[in-house]
Order: C-alpha cells, then sequence, then structure tokens
C-alpha cells in the first residue's frame, strides 16, 4: 500500500485531463462541478458548467436567482432535484456563512443537501484537506485493488472502501491522489477494465487471481417499472397549454403538457378526445400523431404517445397555463416533454 500514492501521483501528472473546473478552482466552482458530475460523464458536463458560471459566477449570484432561472440553465442535465438542492443549499450558506463555504467537512455536511462524498471533495479539491473523496470510480478502483467482493450497496462496504482510501492517501498533497483515484476510475479502471495500462496492476489482487470482471459486486436493483402516458398536446392558435409539476411530484416545479396514464402502445385518437372533455373540459379535434418519446426517472421507464390536438378558443383549465408557441422554449421542461416540444416545433 505504501507504494500507492507515489505510482498514481506519477501516472496523474501524466494523463491528468483538462477541465475548466480543475485549475485553481474556487470552493464554489468544486461545489457546481462535483455536483453536475454526479451520475453524468465529466465530457457532457463542460458545457453546462460553463454555461453556470457565466449565468451565476457565485454563490451570492446562485441564492439571489430564482429557482425556475435555475432550472432553465440546469436544464438537459437531468435529475433535477440537484439544481434544486444547490439553490436551497446556496441560500442557507448566504444566511448562515456570509456566502461563503465552510472548510470543515462537518460544517459542509450540515448544509442542506450536501452530502458525504461532496463534503469530502469540497475539503479535498477547495481547501486541500486530507480527505477522502469516495465516488463510484474510487469504489470500483479500489474493490478490485483489494479485491473486496462485497455488496457495494452496502452501507458497510462504502464505510470499508472509505476507510481504505484514507489510509491510502499520503500526509503530502493528499488532494492529489484523490483526484487520481477517481481519475484512475473513469479513464482505466471503468466497468470494462483497461488493465494492460492501469498503473496499479502489479498491486492489484483482483487482476492477479483474474477477478477483475466480477468486481465491483452489487446486487440485483429493483427492476424499472415501465409506464405508458397520453401526451395530450393542446393548441389554440399560435398557443399551447401547459402545466407545472407540484411540490412533491417527481417532476416538480418542471413544466410538461397535460398527460394521463394509458395501455401499451396507446389509445386511438377520439379516446383522447373524450379524455381531454372529461379531465381538461376541452372539446378537442385531434390533427396527427407526433413521434413517440421514450424518458427514465428513478425507477420509471416511460412512454409517451404525443398527439396534437386543437381547440377553437383557449379557455382557462385548472392547474394549466396557455402559452404562445414562439415562447413557450423559454420554459424549463422535463427531459420526455422537453422532446415532445421539439417533434411539436418541427410540424
Amino acid at each position: 500500500m505504501r507504494d500507492i500514492p507515489e505510482t498514481l501521483r506519477h501516472w496523474f501528472v501524466q494523463n491528468r485531463r483538462s477541465f475548466p473546473w480543475r485549475d485553481s478552482p474556487s470552493p464554489y466552482q468544486v461545489w457546481i462541478s462535483e455536483v453536475m458530475l454526479q451520475q453524468t460523464q465529466a465530457s457532457r458536463v463542460i458545457a453546462y458548467y460553463e454555461r453556470w458560471m457565466e449565468r451565476f459566477p457565485s454563490l451570492e449570484h446562485l441564492a439571489q436567482a430564482t429557482l425556475e432561472e435555475v432550472f432553465k440553465v440546469w436544464e438537459g442535465l437531468g435529475y433535477y432535484s440537484r439544481a434544486k438542492s444547490l439553490h436551497a443549499a446556496s441560500k442557507d450558506l448566504c444566511s448562515r456563512f456570509q456566502g461563503k463555504l465552510p472548510s470543515s467537512r462537518e460544517e459542509l455536511l450540515s448544509i442542506k443537501g450536501l452530502g458525504p462524498y461532496t463534503a469530502s471533495a469540497i475539503a479535498a479539491f477547495a481547501f486541500h484537506q486530507k480527505a477522502a473523496a469516495v465516488d463510484a470510480n474510487v469504489l470500483r478502483v479500489l474493490t478490485r485493488l483489494f479485491e473486496i467482493r462485497d455488496d457495494i450497496g452496502k452501507i458497510a462496504t462504502q464505510k470499508n472502501v472509505r476507510e481504505i482510501a484514507e489510509k491510502i492517501l499520503p500526509d503530502k498533497e493528499p488532494w492529489v491522489i484523490s483526484e487520481a483515484l477517481i481519475e484512475l476510475g473513469a479513464c482505466i479502471c471503468k466497468q470494462k477494465p483497461n488493465c494492460a495500462h492501469c498503473p496499479l496492476q502489479a498491486s492489484c489482487k483482483s487482476f492477479k487471481n483474474g477477478s477483475e470482471q466480477e468486481i465491483p459486486f452489487k446486487a440485483r436493483r429493483t427492476q424499472y417499472e415501465a409506464l405508458f402516458r397520453e401526451v395530450a398536446v393542446i393548441m389554440c392558435g399560435t398557443s399551447v397549454l401547459v402545466r407545472q409539476g407540484k411540490k412533491g411530484q417527481p417532476c416538480a416545479g418542471l413544466f410538461e403538457f397535460p398527460y394521463f396514464e394509458t395501455v401499451p402502445s396507446g389509445l386511438l385518437p377520439d379516446v383522447v378526445e373524450k379524455r381531454i372533455a372529461q379531465d381538461l373540459t376541452l372539446t378537442a379535434s385531434f390533427q396527427q400523431y407526433l413521434e413517440e418519446q421514450f424518458h427514465s426517472f428513478t425507477r420509471f421507464r416511460v412512454t409517451l404517445y404525443p398527439k396534437l390536438f386543437e381547440v377553437a378558443t383557449n379557455k382557462p383549465v385548472p392547474g394549466c397555463s396557455w402559452y404562445p408557441l414562439d415562447k413557450v422554449d423559454q420554459l424549463t421542461f422535463s427531459s420526455g416533454h422537453r422532446r415532445v416540444l421539439r417533434s411539436l416545433l418541427e410540424v
């Protein structure tokens, strides 16, 4: 274990990728980048990170923005709860810490929505502390390196790996090794490991025993549930009907077209017209089919069957709003309904 830090350091210096959040970042920049990088590939994050920093260059700018503005800048990254947590935390930080991220991991953990990994990452990369930032990449590297066959979905396994990571970190520039472990998992020790180019091959127990394809082990996850939804895209002249997700719903704060649950392959247009009359009290006339769309959230896989309808008058509909079609693109839609909107705009 003693040779691992220097081997990693040497490899990292030669293979370190360049990202806009890596060169002398502020604590705020580290925080935003780490949250964006959760469940999202680094190459995809770059454009969103740069757009975010242009719109919200400081923690104070973020705290002063509305949630709708935050969602709009975040749009496309998915997992909108991350953006909501950033916004709420920025207000908490301005209230309790004078608009600055605290340097201690304990105080960082006191901020609502800021978890153990993010707290460790900020402590390590922003404040150069000896903190083990263990994400999925590091979890993969260390379980293979020490041939840990326990279920990585269990807290006890994660705690064990974190303790190992802490032992690996040297006293000199520990943050470099923390980042090197993440980089190794992202570039070499991936789901399909590239062992031939791994700098830790000689120390890796899994490679030695031929078990690198079996590790890390994770118990089978809950199977996804399929949902099928009729999406009623209702136009009145140049206006379209949309509604905003309510608090407590998976897509809270995001805009969507009216929809209702249906069966695989969807329903005939006349059946949907009756449902529109029943649920929205609108007399709608079917115009055409729009392209089917697919999206996912939490444990659901959703198929959307969008159909275009017209109504003669844009009378008020409870819970919904009429928006000019040339301005509706400014709203922040859920990912699936954003694709429906694109399909509509191409008609």
